[in-house]
């Protein structure tokens, strides 16, 4: 029983850490707040393409920017390998959905939701966002993107509760854990690097049409 709940308590932190922040979730993110950029997490590619999870999460970016709560996107994934490319297609897919490229910054270094997180505020200089991912993901990455200096609001991309989801929320008790060291230590990320102007260019090319 001990072990039980020392394995729960990280889990315990995050839902009470992130309890005092709004969440938005539905339809592409209606009723969320206006902000600078939306930032989206990978979420896995099928044979070059978005999995099915990251169309959603990125169907809803797409929303946000066409309805005009967002001015750019930062997309942000992995790019460890020659062959596997998360960030590339996440552009491509939001392109194909109305988003202009230009309007489109890539981190292809988050290889992880503390990497995106850090690099987001620390590299490209994100001060304020909207975090998309699906409702079980959603509170690690407003927890960690908080700890990093984001003040972030939340819309989550809901899901149907089938073996997908479900597998999806028990790897949040091991990644609460991962999360709460992160939180606390605030390490690096795996590549930090100088400052780079994605989202800097992204929204000044948005202020263009102001």
């Amino acid at each position: 029983m001990l072990c039980c709940v020392l394995g729960l308590l990280p889990a315990t932190w995050l839902r009470v850490s992130t309890g005092d922040i709004r969440m938005t979730s539905g339809d592409v993110g209606a009723g969320a707040p206006s902000a600078p950029v939306a930032v989206v997490f990978g979420a896995g590619l099928w044979d070059g393409e978005p999995s099915p999870y990251l169309a959603h999460r990125l169907d809803t970016a797409a929303g946000l920017y066409e309805r005009g709560s967002v001015r750019a996107v930062l997309v942000t994934g992995d790019n460890s390998r020659k062959d596997y490319d998360e960030p590339d297609a996440m552009r491509d897919y939001l392109t194909e959905r109305g988003v202009p490229a230009r309007r489109i910054a890539a981190d292809f270094a988050g290889f992880d939701t503390w990497d995106s997180c850090s690099r987001a505020s620390r590299v490209f200089g994100v001060r304020r966002a909207l975090l998309v991912s699906q409702d079980f993901h959603i509170r690690r990455a407003l927890a960690l993107c908080r700890a990093a200096g984001i003040d972030s609001y939340a819309v989550a991309v809901p899901e149907p509760r089938d073996i997908t989801w479900y597998a999806g929320g028990a790897r949040e008790i091991p990644g609460a854990a991962k999360a709460a060291f992160e939180a606390s230590v605030t390490p690096d990320p795996h590549f930090l690097g100088p400052h780079e102007p994605g989202v800097d260019r992204a929204l000044a090319d948005a202020g263009k049409d102001r």
